[in-house]
C-alpha cells in the first residue's frame, strides 16, 4: 500500500506546477494565501469584546496572545484542506521559505490539527529537480521564523491600532498609521521640505568647441574650469538656499561669461596637460528584491508592486528563483551556469578565471535565500523562453537573466584621457588666461557590458553624464588649436530630485527600514491612504502628508526615527535567530523599559490633549501664508489679513510650487467678487472667474433688484392692506465649469463666454427631429438626444463636435444596460479547473476574467492586454475558494459563535510540541 502525501503550497498556480513535477503518492494542494489573522475587534464574539482582547485582539497583559480567526473566505477552503487530509498519510507544509512562509506553515498546523506525521518542504526555485530533491529532504517547523513574524503581526497590530485614532482625533477621520509607511511616509515630506527651501542660484560659464590646427584635426567639446588660477563655481558649489559654500571660487554673471567667451575666441589656446589613467567597471552583483524592483522601474517602467507581481509569476511557473530576498549569493551551480552561459554566448576572454562572488549588501540582510536569478542548474535564455513568455513576463525575465549572467562575466576595460588647455585672453581683456578642460572615456573591452549595463537614476549635478563613452584626438602638451566656437552658458541649480518608487526602495534599504518583502506594498500603501500621489515618476507628498508627519515628529518623534525604526527591524532578526525573545521585547515596546526609563507605545498615546490639531494641521509658507489641512481637504489661508481669507488648493499644486505669491494669487482668485475678466457684449453684464468650493468656475454677474415698495394704503402706525403676493422667479446667473486642462489664473473672456454659451446645439436628427445637444456634467461631458445619452471622449469635444460626428456616435448601440455585448479584450484559452474557455471582458466595474461561470475582478496592477493564461486561471481559481459572496455574512455570524465555544484558535504553547510531532 502507498504512503499518500499531501503537499500544501499558497497558490493554485504553484500547486498546480508542483504537481506535475512530483509522483502519483502526492497530491497537492493551495491555501491561496493566508487562512487566518487577527480579527478587527469589532469582529469578536460579544462576550470577548469586553476583556482582555478586546481592545486589539491581542491579551496583552499575558504575553501578548493574539486571538486568531479563520478568515471569513476561507472557511470553504480549510474544509477542503481538512478532507485532503484525512486520505492522507503524511502532511508536506511547502510555503515559502521566509518568516511569513513559515508562520502560513504554522496557522496550517494550527488550524488543520494533523494525525499524521508533520515535515516541512522548501525549495528556492520550481524545478523538476529542485521539487524532487526538497520533497525527500525535509526538515522541522522552524518556531523562531514563526516567533519573528508573529511579533511583526502583533507588533504593527498595536503600532496601527495605538496611533491611528490619534490621526483621527486630531488630523482627519479614516487615517491610518503604520510602523514602516509612517516613515516612508515622513522621507517623502523631508525631501519635498528640501524642495520648498530650496532657493534657486544662477550661474555662468562658458563652452568651446577647439581642434588641432593640423589639418583634419579631430573637434572636441571642452568647458571653462577656472580664470587666473580660480576655479570656476559650478552647480555643487551652492547650497541648497542658493548662497556659495566657499569663498575661494569665482562666481561668473553673464556679463563676466559673455567677456571670457569673446576673450577666448581672440585667444592663443594651447594644450597644457594631458593624462591617462585606465579605466575599470566591475559588474553589479545579481538581484535582490529591492534592486530588481529598481531596475524593473527604471528599464521597464513598472512600479513596485506590478513588478513583483510578474515576478511572482515567473517564480511560481518555474522561470526564477524565490523573488523575496535580500542575498546577492549565488549557489555554485547557478554560478556554473552562468559563467558556462556568458563563456557559450561571447566567448572565454569574458569570463575571468576565478569565480564571481558577492557579500550581502543590505544593511540587515537575512534569510538563507539566494539572490533572484534563472531556475534550474542550467539557465533558458531570453530566446529559449519567448515562445513561452509574453509582455512585461518576457521583459522581466530577460532582465534578470542578463543581471545573473552579467555578474559572472569579466570587468569592462579601457582608458580616461583628461586633457587642460590655457587660453591666453587679449591685453585688455580683466582676466589674462582662461583654462578649459575635456575628459574621454574609451572603453577598450566590454566585458560584461556586452550582456548588461545596470540604470542610473537621477543625478542633481551630472554624474551619470561623466561616465559616458567619448573618445579624445591624440594631443600632446604644446600643442596650438583652433577656436571654433566659444559661447557663454547661463545654468541654474536644481533643487534634490524627488523620490521616485525605485530611489525610495533604495533609500529604505540603505536605512535598513522594512524588508525586502514590504516594499512594494508600503509604496503601495502610502499612495493608497492619500499621502502621496504620482507625477510622472515622481512621488508628491499631499499635504495631508504633511499634517500627518508633523504630529508625529511633534508627539511620537521616536516612532518615526530612522534608526529606532531599523533597530526595530535589527531586533526581529534576533528573535528569528533566537537571540531575543519574543515576549520580553514587546513587553519593553509597549510597556516601556523600566531598567532605562524608557516610555513604551502605551504611555506615548496618553496625553493627547497636548496634541494641538489646528497646529499640526497648519503648514507655514511664509510672510504670513499659511496651508491649513482641513476637513474637506487642504486650503490656503493670510494670516496676517485683517479678515482670514481662505483658498481652495487642488491636487495639481505641489506643495514646493505653493508660494506666498502663488497662495495669494489663489486667494485673490476665490474673493467673494471673484477675478473680472470682462463684460459679456450680449448683455453688458460682468463676467468673473472664481475658485469654488467643487472647483474653479466661470459665471456672470446679474444686477441688483431694487427693493420691494411698500404695501399700499401702509402709513406709519397703520396696518397695511393684504394684497395677493405674486410669486416671480428668482433669475439665476449662467455659471460653467473650467475644463481640467484650464487654468483659473490664466482663462480669458473669449474662453469663458464659450463655456457658458453650453449646453451647445449640435443639430437636429433627421430621423426624430429632435436636437442633439453638447453638455457638460457630473460625469464628463456627454451629448443628449431626448432622453438618449451618449459620453464624449473629451471636454474639447463639447464645442468641436459636428452633428455628423453626433449622428455616428448614436449610430453605435449603447455601451451600458441590454445593449449588444461588447467582444471579449482577450482569450486565455481552457481553464485547467473547469475545462471551459476564458476570456477577459470589460464591465461596469472594470475589466475581469470569465469562464462563463466564475468572474473574477482583475487586480488594480492587472493589465487587461498583458496578462497572461496563468494570471487569469489563478485569478478564478482564487474567486473559486472564496465561494460564493452571498454567503458571507452568515459565515462571520456563524463563526463568531463557533469561536466562543472554543477558543482553541489563539496562540498557546502547545503549537510547539504539535510542531515536533512531525
Amino acid at each position: 500500500m502507498s504512503n499518500r502525501k499531501l503537499v500544501i503550497v499558497e497558490s493554485p498556480a504553484k500547486a498546480r506546477k508542483i504537481g506535475e513535477y512530483l509522483g502519483s503518492d502526492y497530491s497537492v494542494d493551495a491555501s491561496v494565501g493566508h487562512i487566518r489573522d487577527l480579527p478587527n475587534p469589532s469582529e469578536l464574539p460579544t462576550d470577548m469584546k469586553k476583556g482582555p482582547y478586546g481592545r486589539f485582539a491581542i491579551d496583552v497583559e499575558n504575553d501578548f496572545d493574539p486571538y486568531y480567526v479563520v478568515d471569513a473566505d476561507k472557511k470553504k477552503k480549510v474544509s477542503e484542506l481538512k478532507r485532503a487530509l484525512k486520505n492522507s498519510d503524511e502532511l508536506l507544509l511547502a510555503t515559502d521559505e521566509d518568516r511569513e512562509g513559515e508562520a502560513i506553515a504554522w496557522h496550517l498546523l494550527e488550524v488543520l490539527k494533523p494525525t499524521v506525521p508533520v515535515k516541512r518542504m522548501v525549495f528556492h526555485e520550481i524545478t523538476k529537480e529542485a521539487i524532487q530533491r526538497a520533497a525527500h529532504n525535509t526538515r522541522e517547523l522552524d518556531t523562531r521564523l514563526v516567533d519573528a513574524q508573529e511579533t511583526r503581526r502583533v507588533l504593527d497590530r498595536l503600532y496601527g491600532y495605538e496611533v491611528s485614532p490619534v490621526l483621527w482625533r486630531k488630523v482627519k477621520q479614516g487615517l491610518s498609521a503604520g510602523r514602516v509607511q509612517s516613515v516612508a511616509t515622513r522621507m517623502v515630506v523631508e525631501r519635498e521640505r528640501e524642495r520648498m527651501a530650496f532657493r534657486t542660484a544662477s550661474y555662468w560659464d562658458v563652452e568651446g568647441d577647439f581642434a588641432p590646427q593640423s589639418n583634419g584635426g579631430q573637434t572636441f567639446t571642452a568647458r571653462l574650469t577656472a580664470t587666473d588660477g580660480q576655479r570656476v563655481a559650478v552647480g555643487r558649489d551652492f547650497t541648497d538656499a542658493g548662497e556659495l559654500k566657499t569663498a575661494n571660487v569665482r562666481h561668473l554673471d553673464a556679463a563676466a561669461a559673455t567677456s571670457i567667451a569673446e576673450g577666448t575666441r581672440a585667444a592663443e589656446v594651447v594644450v597644457r596637460e594631458v593624462s591617462e589613467k585606465p579605466y575599470t567597471r566591475r559588474p553589479s552583483a545579481p538581484f535582490t528584491t529591492s534592486t530588481l524592483q529598481q531596475e524593473a522601474s527604471r528599464k521597464l517602467r513598472l512600479n513596485s508592486k506590478t513588478a513583483m507581481r510578474v515576478a511572482q509569476s515567473l517564480y511560481e511557473n518555474g522561470y526564477i528563483t524565490y523573488m523575496r530576498t535580500d542575498s546577492t549569493t549565488l549557489s555554485e551551480s547557478a554560478i556554473t551556469a552562468a559563467r558556462s552561459q556568458a563563456r557559450d554566448l561571447y566567448g572565454a576572454e569574458y569570463v575571468p578565471d576565478a569565480p564571481r562572488r558577492y557579500g550581502k549588501a543590505s544593511k540587515n540582510a537575512q534569510e538563507a535565500h539566494e539572490a533572484i536569478r534563472p531556475a534550474g542548474d542550467s539557465f533558458r535564455t531570453p530566446a529559449q523562453v519567448a515562445g513561452e513568455l509574453r509582455g512585461q513576463e518576457y521583459k522581466l525575465y530577460e532582465l534578470i537573466w542578463k543581471r545573473t549572467v552579467a555578474s559572472q562575466m569579466a570587468d569592462a576595460k579601457g582608458s580616461t584621457a583628461t586633457v587642460k588647455l590655457t587660453a591666453t585672453l587679449p591685453a585688455d581683456h580683466a582676466a589674462k588666461e582662461a583654462e578649459y578642460s575635456a575628459s574621454g572615456t574609451v572603453i577598450t573591452f566590454r566585458g560584461f557590458l556586452a550582456a548588461y549595463e545596470e540604470g542610473r537614476d537621477e543625478e542633481r549635478y551630472g554624474r551619470a553624464a561623466e561616465e559616458t563613452e567619448r573618445r579624445l584626438p591624440k594631443l600632446a602638451e604644446g600643442v596650438v588649436l583652433d577656436v571654433l566656437r566659444a559661447e557663454a552658458e547661463g545654468h541654474q541649480t536644481s533643487p534634490p530630485a524627488r523620490y521616485t518608487e525605485a530611489t525610495l526602495v533604495k533609500a529604505l534599504e540603505e536605512k535598513g527600514i522594512g524588508r525586502p518583502s514590504t516594499y512594494a506594498a508600503t509604496v503601495g500603501t502610502i499612495q493608497d491612504r492619500g499621502y502621496v500621489r504620482t507625477k510622472g515618476n515622481a512621488l508628491v507628498p499631499t499635504w495631508l502628508a504633511f499634517a500627518v508627519t508633523q504630529l508625529l515628529e511633534q508627539h511620537f518623534s521616536r516612532l518615526v526615527d530612522y534608526d529606532f525604526t531599523a533597530s526595530m527591524e535589527e531586533d526581529l532578526d534576533r528573535i528569528a535567530r533566537g537571540d531575543e525573545q519574543r515576549v520580553a521585547w514587546l513587553r519593553r515596546f509597549y510597556f516601556g523599559d523600566e531598567a532605562t526609563s524608557g516610555e513604551g507605545l502605551r504611555d506615548l498615546v496618553q496625553d493627547l490633549g497636548e496634541i494641538d490639531a489646528r497646529g499640526v494641521s497648519t503648514i507655514p509658507i511664509g510672510d504670513g501664508i499659511v496651508v491649513r489641512v482641513g476637513r474637506y481637504g487642504p486650503y490656503v489661508e493670510d494670516t496676517g489679513a485683517e479678515e482670514p481669507r481662505r483658498a481652495t488648493v487642488s491636487d495639481d499644486i505641489a506643495p514646493d510650487e505653493m508660494t506666498p505669491e502663488k497662495g495669494r494669487e489663489l486667494l485673490e482668485a476665490s474673493a467673494d467678487d471673484g477675478r473680472v475678466l470682462g463684460q459679456d457684449p450680449s448683455t453688458g453684464r460682468d463676467i468673473v472667474a472664481k475658485a469654488g468650493r467643487y472647483g474653479p468656475y466661470v459665471t456672470e454677474v446679474l444686477p441688483e433688484e431694487p427693493a420691494p415698495a411698500a404695501a399700499e394704503g401702509a402709513s406709519d402706525g397703520a396696518k397695511p392692506v393684504k394684497k395677493a403676493a405674486k410669486k416671480t422667479a428668482k433669475v439665476k446667473p449662467r455659471t460653467a465649469s473650467l475644463f481640467k486642462d484650464m487654468d483659473l489664473a490664466t482663462i480669458e473672456l473669449d474662453t469663458a463666454l464659450k463655456l457658458l454659451s453650453l449646453p451647445r446645439v449640435v443639430g437636429q436628427d433627421p430621423g426624430s427631429g429632435e436636437d442633439i445637444t453638447a453638455q457638460n456634467g457630473r460625469y464628463g461631458p456627454y451629448l443628449k438626444k431626448g432622453t438618449d445619452s451618449r459620453s464624449l471622449s473629451t471636454e474639447a469635444q463639447l464645442f468641436e463636435i459636428t452633428l455628423e460626428e453626433a449622428l455616428a456616435i448614436y449610430a453605435q448601440p449603447k455601451t451600458r444596460g441590454r445593449a449588444a455585448a461588447a467582444p471579449p479584450l482577450k482569450e486565455l484559452g481552457a481553464d485547467p479547473a473547469s475545462g471551459k474557455p476564458v476570456v477577459v471582458k470589460d464591465g461596469r466595474f472594470g475589466p475581469y476574467v470569465t469562464d462563463g461561470e466564475t468572474n473574477a475582478t482583475l487586480r488594480k496592477d492587472d493589465d487587461p492586454e498583458t496578462i497572461t493564461p496563468e494570471r487569469g486561471f489563478e485569478l478564478l481559481a482564487e474567486k473559486r475558494a472564496k465561494g460564493p459572496t452571498t454567503r458571507k455574512r452568515t459565515a462571520r455570524k456563524s463563526t463568531a459563535k463557533k469561536t466562543t465555544a472554543r477558543k482553541t484558535t489563539a496562540r498557546k504553547t502547545t503549537a510547539k510540541r504539535t510542531t515536533k510531532k512531525a
